[in-house]
């Protein structure tokens, strides 16, 4: 009923926000005396604020149109190149008429199932699309996908990680940020188990609870304080109509940005208040920032109820992977058997969400990759979100994480070569 009760208080506020958007184009008409006053500003900028909380947001574009590469702008074309019914994985496809056919390592970035849209990782792709040939899974709203397409669970995540992987092709370097960090893991375990001669070159983890027992934050401490019931009947609830996933159970995306919200409200309040300020003050720069934060940040989609579910029970409750105890599609899932593929781990110091130790855990799992082939990183003074995004990303973190994908590109080709030379030579004999 809460799923209902939020679709109709939506409906209700329509009246109301379409009084507010007149109020607020009369208090800003060039023709209206009033508009040049304090108290038509102050009218004006509240109606804005107004509209700004209680409108839906929409899926964020991408908005990644052109690259520089070597100095040149180079266009960028997203296309989706492989689709599945939860997710489309999407080629960032460079220009070559401008700086010619690039040989760059393949990189698929898996973009956190989680409540946000792929697109909260812009500034991701952004930084590593000039020197990478960048894949993306974009995940889709589950209240879009039809019941009659059934469900998605954790098993499929590593389904799709794995064939993804394969589509993309041999020396593909992943890079799974925040939540896929345990899928993704459990996805190479399973091709290194079958000796898969696709199996990735690299992994970069990046703020992802692979051991949610290392410093344990209020996230963590909420997901193992009450049983899996619990959650089953107080956030999971049912898709009303007319959504195309109608009577589909899922963990709603509102429920989850009110989870956000409420671990940081005075600072989401302090920067309302602000903007209510440079609205006033005509501050268009300040105005601008803001509004592309939370044009991102309060864009939310649902998640089918099975593998949120299972994704607390089994990473926040149960340890699984840690523990030995995962499995996919039935067979154990032992991270040992990866031997092949270069693992990294980047951590914030300052993150709120992963505690510091939770994805270096991952190094521990992945004993039998060479010594040679282990990175991590701790990035100093950022929470969770400068992980990924922002200006330490751009230049501390991806500096890093493309100096291991070069690093363990040269090392494969240098492998290589020799295995080509005795080919030719048996060949020629």
């Amino acid at each position: 009923m809460l799923y209902h009760a939020y679709e109709m208080t939506h409906a209700a506020v329509q009246p109301l926000r379409a009084q507010s958007d007149a109020l607020r184009h009369a208090c800003r008409s060039a023709f209206n005396p009033v508009a040049y006053t304090p108290l038509g500003k102050a009218v004006a900028a509240a109606c804005e604020v107004f509209e700004n909380v209680t409108r839906r947001y929409r899926k964020p574009e991408w908005g990644i149109d052109e690259v520089t590469i070597f100095g040149i702008p180079t266009p960028v074309e997203p296309e989706i190149v492989h689709s599945k019914l939860f997710c489309d994985l999407l080629h960032f496809k460079r220009g070559e008429s401008e700086v010619g056919k690039r040989y760059d390592p393949k990189v698929l970035i898996v973009a956190p199932l989680s409540g946000h849209y792929a697109t909260l990782l812009r500034g991701t792709v952004r930084a590593m699309l000039p020197e990478h040939d960048v894949y993306v899974t974009d995940w889709r709203d589950a209240r879009v996908v039809p019941l009659m397409y059934g469900g998605f669970d954790l098993d499929d995540f590593i389904d799709y990680v794995i064939e993804f992987t394969r589509f993309i092709g041999p020396n593909t370097h992943v890079i799974a940020v925040c939540q896929p960090s345990v899928p993704v893991l459990a996805a190479v375990a399973a091709m290194a188990a079958e000796n898969d001669p696709l199996q990735p070159a690299s992994i970069t983890l990046m703020g992802g609870p692979i051991d949610t027992r290392r410093n344990p934050t209020a996230v963590n401490e909420l997901a193992a304080s009450q049983p899996l019931e619990w959650f089953q009947r107080n956030v999971v609830h049912t898709v009303p109509l007319p959504n195309p996933g109608a009577m589909r159970q899922v963990y709603p995306g509102f429920i989850q940005l009110s989870g956000f919200m409420t671990m940081n409200l005075e600072r989401h309040m302090d920067a309302h208040a602000d903007l209510f300020r440079h609205l006033v003050t005509g501050d268009c720069d300040s105005v601008d920032q803001h509004q592309r934060f939370y044009d991102e940040y309060l864009s939310v989609m649902d998640l089918t109820a099975e593998f949120y579910l299972q994704t607390v029970q089994k990473v926040f409750q149960e340890h699984a992977l840690p523990e030995g105890r995962l499995t996919h599609r039935g067979k154990p899932v032992d991270c040992r058997q990866i031997r092949k593929t270069a693992l990294m781990t980047v951590e914030g110091e300052l993150d709120d969400i992963c505690g510091l130790g939770q994805t270096e855990a991952a190094h521990d799992l992945c004993s039998n990759i060479p010594v040679d082939d282990h990175y991590h990183y701790v990035q100093p003074g950022i929470g969770h979100y400068g992980v990924f995004n922002g200006t330490r990303w751009r230049t501390e973190i991806q500096p890093r994480v493309r100096e291991m994908i070069r690093t363990t590109a040269f090392k494969r080709n240098t492998e290589a070569k020799p295995a080509r030379i005795l080919r030719r030579v048996a060949a020629a004999e």
